[in-house]
């Protein structure tokens, strides 16, 4: 387990490399010139000169790579266009987005495993078709369109939740407080959409392939009641290809994160990205990408390693 756990943080810096090489050569190809944004409009060719060469955008690709690399990884990197280190304005986004995404998550577990449990209980009924059209639903609509349905319906329409912004908070969380809790209800909703259509269907599957198994037979040949049998010996197996399944929407909650924020306003990680990527700030951009890959894959290691508890007939020695 240890050989396998080294090898696997071994493989997180040839990741991170590869992707730190790809955002680079993608920011440079993509149009739009750093210096003349951050110059405005009527500056003249000097000023922009002048910024391009403070900011090193005038040498060489790979200088230029170097010098933001090697600035993350010393935290002395300044953002192009918020004048203050990279490190600090993430970690200043970071609770936002944590805090939403916990919230989706939670939402998401909480509603779609029982879901997918009785849809698949209760296969070919009305409680399996009502499921299946609803987990189908989630999984069409885009989350930013979910969120937008649902500021018409609680923000306008009823006025009965906030549809922007993050609310009163205390210290970097607002779940800590009541105006917190309210604005948190719409995104954190839209964002858990997908997530619960994507985890209830896999729910119901993974939970009707292991009550086709012959233990399940076997169990209940030997007059085990139907709760013991389903709980006890199904549920804890049917959960091994979901667990793994949360693991690997790592990237689908954070993918949906940028459109949720972005949509109602929400100053968390996401919305950064966008921004940064909008003033064509490199540095910003980087550095996300290079921590949320690394959030990322370690909680993907995380995730192996509990899928053995889960099932100790799985060894990665």
């Amino acid at each position: 387990m240890f050989a396998y756990i080294i090898r696997r943080i071994l493989q997180m810096f040839i990741v991170l490399f590869g992707l730190s090489v790809l955002v680079f050569i993608m920011l440079k190809l993509t149009p739009g010139d750093p210096a003349v944004i951050m110059a405005g409009l009527g500056a003249t060719p000097e000023t922009v000169q002048s910024i391009r060469e403070k900011l090193g955008l005038d040498r060489p690709w790979h200088e230029q790579y170097w010098r933001l690399v090697s600035g993350l990884f010393n935290g002395e990197l300044q953002a192009m266009t918020y004048h203050v280190p990279v490190w600090q304005i993430i970690f200043e986004r970071l609770p936002a987005t944590v805090e939403l995404g916990l919230f989706a998550l939670l939402i998401a577990l909480i509603v779609s495993i029982p879901a997918g449990l009785l849809s698949a209980i209760f296969r070919n009924t009305l409680v399996d078709y009502g499921v299946t059209t609803i987990a189908l639903m989630g999984i069409s609509m885009p989350v930013f369109w979910t969120a937008l349905i649902l500021m018409i319906i609680f923000g306008v329409t009823f006025r009965v939740l906030p549809i922007s912004g993050r609310g009163a908070t205390i210290g970097a969380w607002s779940f800590l407080t009541l105006d917190g809790l309210r604005h948190l209800v719409i995104p954190s909703l839209a964002l858990s959409s997908v997530l619960m259509a994507m985890n209830a269907r896999l729910t119901r599957a993974s939970m009707l392939e292991v009550l086709r198994q012959e233990y399940i037979k076997t169990a209940r040949a030997k007059g085990l009641k139907e709760s013991v049998v389903l709980l006890k010996h199904a549920f804890r197996n049917a959960m091994a290809p979901v667990l793994t399944n949360i693991g690997l929407q790592i990237n689908t909650l954070f993918a949906g994160a940028v459109l949720t924020e972005t949509t109602t306003a929400w100053p968390g990680m996401g919305r950064l990205m966008v921004e940064a990527i909008n003033r064509r700030d490199m540095a910003v951009v980087l550095g996300l990408a290079l921590f949320l890959a690394a959030v990322a894959q370690v909680l993907y290691l995380l995730v192996d390693l509990m899928y053995v508890w889960i099932d100790p007939r799985i060894s990665y020695d």
